[in-house]
């Protein structure tokens, strides 16, 4: 047919080339059809008029072939994409497939049910009052972990979780005191992930998390999810499963968008952290933004206390690491020194964790000797603190500093260590 109307027979593609691209080849003509809003009898004769041909070759019935893969355009190819007023390429592209929609926070509660009542209860009743000493209980860890490591915490805040969870399956309640002891739970659930995390414990603070997830979903308590599933977005991204953290922490921000400001300012920086672990530059940058403006909206709100700690001085770290991770010191150190100018010196475990990024920030602005000595300081504050973390940064700081193992102040400190 090609011959009898002078066109050129199309080159055979390589073999492979058409992979794919057949599959598509058809649904790529219809939806150009269908934007034009032409019937397939109309797309025929527009065709045999973009080819200069009087009469009909092509019909209804052939474009249908073509649309639903049983027959190639092969030589009308140029014509129909004339006709259709698209390059060919268009025509040819394969669609990028379709990517599975992001995970939700409820994708990462555990299975069955570990809050559920007992069969039999005891028939302990259970009022506000005691409510409010677990919750006073969650507020004295949180305020102990400023101070103090995991390796110091982890019993006891274990022992807390047990025993409210204990008290919710085997008590009697009414509804309000339902919700209030679900909200402790998920609490100290977070708390004492945390303090799992920081004694190297990651197996049972995933398990802790969950927990907590569960009972603040169950509760209602969207805030408090977010910041369960985004803490344990940050264990995972900081143990190597970097996608699954960011996937995670994305999940805990879409779940919490009208959490108080604080909130957000939190979850946003998570993500933040995970797409600079990713090596995402602009995701980071752009949710370091985005965290700054959701913390410029406090003020007055009602927030849950566990916030207290979130303000400009922990966003600026939170920039800095991140800025530390994708290698732009000029920006890390100035942000890190004026925090640390500034920071509790009581909160050792911090102190020495922001040390560390500011070392490794030294050492990529090629600056050893001052590395060297930030690095003497974060060595020695390990030291003293039961924190798997800190131990963990302080190899990272000598690993990054064997690099100036030539200089002076490093070969000295490397020594010492040795």
């Amino acid at each position: 047919m090609a011959r009898k109307l002078g066109i050129a027979a199309p080159r055979r593609p390589a073999v492979g080339q058409t992979e794919g691209m057949d599959s598509s080849l058809g649904a790529n003509i219809r939806r150009e059809r269908e934007r034009l809003g032409w019937s397939q009898g109309r797309l025929a004769r527009e065709v045999c008029r973009a080819a200069g041909i009087a009469g009909a070759p092509v019909g209804r019935q052939e474009v249908s072939r073509w649309e639903t893969g049983k027959r190639k355009p092969r030589a009308w190819l140029p014509f129909l994409a004339t006709a259709l007023r698209v390059p060919v390429d268009v025509l040819l592209e394969c669609p990028e497939p379709a990517e599975p929609p992001p995970p939700a926070l409820t994708d990462y509660l555990p299975e069955g049910d570990p809050l559920a009542p007992l069969m039999t209860r005891r028939g302990r009743r259970v009022g506000a009052e005691a409510v409010r000493d677990v919750h006073q209980r969650v507020h004295g860890l949180r305020l102990a972990d400023d101070v103090l490591a995991g390796g110091d915490l982890l019993r006891p805040a274990l022992r807390e979780l047990r025993s409210a969870v204990r008290l919710f399956r085997e008590g009697e309640y009414t509804e309000p005191v339902r919700q209030s002891l679900l909200r402790a739970i998920g609490e100290l659930a977070q708390i004492a992930g945390w303090i799992a995390s920081d004694a190297g414990q990651h197996a049972e603070a995933e398990r802790v998390y969950r927990l907590g997830l569960s009972a603040a979903q169950t509760a209602g308590d969207s805030t408090l999810a977010g910041n369960l599933l985004g803490s344990l977005a940050y264990q995972r991204t900081n143990t190597g499963d970097v996608r699954e953290g960011r996937m995670m922490a994305r999940a805990a921000w879409e779940n919490a968008r009208d959490a108080p400001p604080r909130a957000r300012a939190l979850y946003l920086d998570r993500v933040a952290w995970a797409c600079a672990k990713a090596g995402e530059a602009q995701a980071a940058v752009r949710a370091l933004g985005e965290a700054s403006e959701a913390l410029e909206e406090h003020g007055g709100e009602e927030e849950p206390g566990y916030l207290y700690w979130v303000d400009a001085g922990e966003l600026h770290v939170m920039e800095a690491r991140v800025y530390t991770e994708l290698r732009r010191p000029l920006r890390a150190v100035p942000l890190l020194r004026d925090v640390l100018s500034r920071y509790d010196a009581t909160h050792t475990r911090e102190l020495a964790l922001y040390l560390s990024w500011l070392a490794v920030a030294l050492a990529d602005a090629n600056e050893p000797e001052e590395a060297a000595a930030t690095a003497e300081r974060v060595i020695t504050l390990s030291s003293d603190v039961a924190s798997e973390r800190t131990a963990e940064r302080a190899g990272v700081v000598l690993a990054r500093l064997e690099e100036f193992r030539d200089v002076p102040e490093v070969r000295s400190l490397l020594r010492q260590v040795a």
